[in-house]
């Protein structure tokens, strides 16, 4: 018989991906984010990470992501790969078998509504399968209003911008291994930002 001996340090070996300095979000999991600047946050996670990312939106809406502004942002829109869903049940199916396919670092999802806890609980079970391939996939949804259930995290960013300054206001809503919490963010140079 083995004996496993118990300690108390963290059983999570990922320390999870990096978001803002020391902002994390745990991998293979799925996060939401809501709020005037939850693009942003999607872009900030994504410049972050290296490899493709597929980001998910319907069709019907006509907003477009500007790739000249993505790549002031740091980010290379040359690694995003978009998914115009047809009808609202593709955005779901989309984003499972995209996570679990486990080729792509980072999915995004835009959703005109919070998913509800059986289609939540669908997409952490194949971002779980997709680490199979040798990768740990994040899956991000963007809510209009947030209230997913069964979200590993919820996040909400909204921009608080004055006259000087270019910033916004991230809030830690929920989490399952931290405390609520806020965030000043601020763009430090061209394609730098920092949340203090």
């Amino acid at each position: 018989m083995q004996h496993v001996r118990l300690a108390r340090q963290p059983h999570r070996p990922d320390a999870g991906q990096p978001l803002l300095g020391h902002l994390s979000l745990a991998r293979p999991r799925v996060h939401e984010a809501h709020g005037g600047a939850r693009q942003l946050f999607a872009a900030l996670l994504a410049r972050e990470m290296s490899g493709p990312v597929f980001w998910v939106t319907p069709a019907w809406e006509g907003a477009r992501l500007h790739g000249p502004g993505l790549a002031g942002l740091g980010l290379d829109p040359g690694r995003l790969t978009f998914v115009h869903a047809a009808q609202e049940r593709d955005l779901l199916w989309t984003l499972e078998e995209v996570l679990r396919s486990g080729v792509v670092p980072l999915v995004v999802g835009e959703l005109p509504a919070p998913p509800a806890l059986t289609p939540m609980r669908r997409l952490q079970l194949a971002a779980e399968a997709g680490t199979g391939a040798g990768i740990a996939p994040l899956g991000l949804v963007l809510t209009p209003e947030g209230g997913s259930p069964g979200a590993e995290s919820r996040w909400r960013m909204d921009p608080a911008h004055t006259a000087s300054l270019t910033a916004w206001t991230l809030t830690r809503e929920r989490a399952r291994a931290d405390p609520p919490r806020s965030w000043a963010v601020q763009a430090a140079g061209p394609d730098t930002f920092v949340a203090s």
